[in-house]
Order: C-alpha cells, then sequence, then structure tokens
C-alpha cells in the first residue's frame, strides 16, 4: 500500500511535480485508481494487524481482506494505462491478477462458511488455496514491469 501511494505515478503526489489536491482530485483517473489502491492495501493491513494482535475480535472483521481482494480484482478489469506503449502487457497482468484476486478472495470467504458448515478438511483445502494463489500474485508482482 505504502509502495503504490509513493512510487505509482511519477508524476503524481509526493515524488513528482502534482499537488496532493491535484492528485486526488485531478482529472487522471488511473493516478487516483493507484492511490485508492494503496489506501485500501493500508486500511486492509492495518485491520488484519489489528486483529492478529486481540484489537479486533469480532468475526466481521475478518471480511475486509478477501472482499478487498475481490473488488480490487474486479477493479483491475477496468484499470486502463490508456496510451502507454506497453499498455497491452500491463492489461494482460491486470487480468491474470485480477482473475487470482478474486479467486482468492472467494476462496478466503469460502474458507470460514465451510468451517461453519462442514469438515476441518475442506476448510483447509480452501485456505491452503488463498495462500497458494497470493504467493502467485506476489510472484506475479516480482516479475511485473511496463
Amino acid at each position: 500500500g505504502g509502495f503504490l501511494l509513493i512510487w505509482s505515478d511519477h508524476d503524481a503526489w509526493p515524488v513528482g511535480s502534482l499537488s496532493f489536491s491535484e492528485t486526488f482530485w485531478g482529472q487522471d483517473p488511473e493516478i487516483l485508481q493507484h492511490k485508492i489502491y494503496g489506501l485500501l492495501c493500508l486500511f486492509v493491513g492495518a485491520v488484519e494487524l489489528l486483529k492478529r494482535t486481540g484489537y479486533l475480535g469480532h468475526a466481521a472483521w475478518t471480511m475486509p481482506l478477501p472482499m478487498f481482494a475481490i473488488v480490487g480484482g474486479m477493479m483491475l478489469f477496468g484499470h486502463s494505462h490508456g496510451n502507454y506503449p506497453a499498455a497491452h502487457k500491463i492489461a494482460l497482468h491486470h487480468a491474470i491478477m485480477g482473475t487470482l484476486a478474486i479467486t482468492a478472495g472467494s476462496s478466503r470467504l469460502l474458507s470460514g462458511w465451510k468451517a461453519k458448515l462442514h469438515s476441518e478438511e475442506e476448510r483447509s483445502f480452501w485456505e491452503l488455496l488463498w495462500a497458494a494463489l497470493i504467493l502467485v500474485i506476489g510472484l506475479q508482482l516480482l516479475v511485473y514491469a511496463e
């Protein structure tokens, strides 16, 4: 999240020539989408940290992470880099990452649902699928280039 907020757009605040208001309320939807992704990542990361340290114990706090994965994955299908020379390559990366994120978020939701209705074995499958898909997304981000 922090990386996206700072480095996603070299013309935007805080590293570029655009001011804070031009970055968040300007005319470039690509910049705004990157900043929203960064803020959402930081929010979900903070929720997960507070959950794991015991500050958020209610079952509802299990929802932000898988829901962000699903919504964020869907947003990637509408995210465009316009006339950028490698726009087709970027769109392919976004489509793959979006598909993986939607599938990962869905498997995370299913793991909680299956735990209530079925066996622990079935829950373990969905949790393992979640972890594997997140790992694949991470590996894809390591080789991602524009």
